[in-house]
């Protein structure tokens, strides 16, 4: 929590440009690791076992997919080094999920 609220706080200092560019890095990673979830569960075989499973996941990724355009609407990409700032958040975000995959 106080790595995100760093990391939040951090991008606030770029302005509304690099808040934004923050949430859509974690949401683009977020609707990876969903989008991910999904194959694995499909390529499985196993749609009709975890039915309802995969329509909360695909829920989940669709509300962060709208959260993620919302912040390329409203300038994430005008951010002053938005590329390197997305890849910084980016790998923070997979490590954490990472991390949490294996808790």
């Amino acid at each position: 929590s106080s790595g995100i609220n760093a990391e939040y706080g951090g991008t606030a200092l770029l302005g509304k440009e690099g808040a934004m560019a923050c949430t859509v890095a974690v949401e683009d990673t977020i609707v990876t690791h969903y989008t991910d979830q999904i194959r694995d569960i499909v390529e499985q075989g196993k749609e009709e076992e975890y039915r309802e499973l995969l329509q909360v996941i695909k829920k989940f990724r669709d509300e962060e997919l709208e959260h993620h355009d919302t912040g390329i609407e409203h300038g994430a990409e005008l951010a002053p080094q938005y590329k390197l700032l997305s890849k910084i958040i980016k790998l923070g975000c997979q490590t954490a999920i990472k991390v949490a995959e294996r808790v």
